[in-house]
């Protein structure tokens, strides 16, 4: 119960408001399913609209319905002592498999892709495995909800193959069942980009040892896959047409069916790609049949910067601790690469494209930093603008009147690891903050000493 320490604020400090509040206990926190509670005396910071010191807020129903520094708190509220912490909303990972993928070397825990490359019917939402142990783990550092994506697991992030992977789902990172984690069951179709790579050399080069295939044909094998997405979207648009004009004599396609719905930016297309040419062919492609696009993974991104900003395709980056790709690529590019995109204009949000990683995001944000990101812009990626690239900022991602009650309460920065996370509230509840990684640390922290055998001659 070490979680819900130093959190609880008594009926008498409040004796000035004049009303009766009830202490929350870790035993009625646990347990809680609805209610109202109220995190005074803190520093809110809204994201939005700056940070309020001295400030409360107030949930109830699930949704913020209050935010302030001159805030009444409701008679019913349960009070957390916010004196000397911080409150921010809770952070999103952008693009993620938490939920679809348990331990990579066991094929059977793992579920974020499937067999074939054209599977615009299938949905992540089916998969989700509410009782997954990397799921606490991420919520136990602050992520409280994520877009669960098909189309690969580990950390080949941008990666997954070409082709269409399926129906992204956004869920709240707690719930007995995916209904109750749901936020939005269908929040995009994703797709792999064809690879312009010639498959041989150290980094994937053309020419070189190894292999690989030239130039020209790399570049006829990529021209002959993006025909054949292309042939794709053709057979959705004739069916969408088929079905409007109430002929009865449309035989009924799952795939088409579902492919259709992206059409005339009728759904959000996040688009997996990573290397400038592949991102300019899916940009040109995306203008061709009017698709709302976004890019993800992005890694040379800062070449067609100026692009991007321009029409206004946001990019859900990768991890920035990682090597840099590509033979001729500075060793700083993922930590600067960033700053470069928003410095252009350019909307960034960070993801992990992980599971078992997607705890890690705050300092993903934060490596970018000491980089040239601006700080409140390195939080706003993590928080509000995946919120603004998925479409739901009306509803999550700052603290402001009427969204919903995803929050954190921690003694620091979020983006610092030396920072505790003291209180996660999803849907305006507090979440249990046990996990494996807890209980095993518990453990061998708890060992017994050593004993030692002497013996005598």
């Amino acid at each position: 119960m070490t979680r819900f320490r130093n959190i609880v604020g008594t009926a008498a400090a409040v004796g000035t408001l004049s009303i009766v509040t009830s202490i929350v206990t870790p035993e009625r926190a646990a347990a809680q399913e609805g209610g109202t509670f109220a995190v005074r005396g803190a520093t809110i910071h809204t994201v939005a609209n700056g940070a309020i010191e001295n400030g409360t807020i107030v949930l109830r129903g699930g949704q913020i319905i209050a935010v302030g520094r001159d805030v009444e708190i409701p008679a019913d509220a349960e009070i957390i002592d916010g004196e000397g912490k911080h409150v921010y909303p809770g952070m999103i990972d952008a693009f993620s498999s938490l939920g679809l993928t348990e331990v990579g070397a066991v094929a059977v825990t793992n579920d974020a892709s499937e067999l074939g490359r054209w599977n615009p019917h299938l949905n992540a939402h089916t998969a989700i495995h509410p009782a997954s142990e990397h799921i606490p783990v991420a919520r136990a550092n602050g992520i409280t909800h994520t877009m669960a994506a098909p189309g690969g697991g580990g950390r080949g992030f941008g990666g997954g193959g070409s082709g269409i992977q399926g129906q992204a789902t956004l869920i709240h990172l707690d719930g007995w069942t995916v209904e109750e984690m749901e936020i939005e069951k269908t929040a995009a179709m994703v797709i792999g980009w064809p690879t312009l790579s010639a498959g041989g050399g150290r980094f994937g080069g053309f020419g070189g040892g190894g292999g690989g295939r030239s130039f020209r044909q790399a570049q006829e094998r990529f021209d002959e896959e993006v025909a054949e997405m292309d042939s794709w979207f053709a057979a959705a648009q004739h069916y969408k047409q088929a079905v409007e004009s109430g002929s009865g004599r449309v035989e009924r396609n799952i795939q088409l069916e579902h492919l259709s719905r992206v059409l005339d930016r009728g759904m959000k297309v996040i688009v997996r790609a990573n290397g400038w040419r592949e991102m300019e062919s899916a940009i040109e492609f995306a203008e061709k049949w009017n698709l709302d696009i976004a890019i993800a993974g992005g890694n040379g991104a800062r070449e067609i910067a100026g692009t991007l900003a321009e029409k206004n395709i946001p990019v859900i980056l990768g991890p920035v601790q990682r090597l840099p790709q590509g033979e001729d690529t500075g060793y700083d590019d993922p930590n600067t690469l960033p700053g470069v995109l928003h410095d252009a204009g350019v909307e960034i949000a960070f993801a992990t494209f992980n599971s078992a990683d997607s705890r890690t995001l705050p300092y993903e944000a934060a490596n970018s930093v000491s980089w040239g990101l601006p700080q409140d812009v390195a939080l706003e990626a993590v928080t509000l603008a995946p919120a603004r690239v998925l479409g739901v900022d009306d509803r999550l991602g700052s603290l402001e009147v009427g969204k919903v009650g995803n929050l954190i309460v921690t003694d620091g920065d979020p983006l610092e690891i030396t920072t505790a996370i003291e209180w996660v509230f999803i849907k305006g509840v507090p979440s249990d903050l046990d996990n494996k990684h807890r209980r095993l640390w518990e453990k061998y922290d708890n060992r017994p000493a050593r004993r030692t055998v002497t013996t005598t001659t």
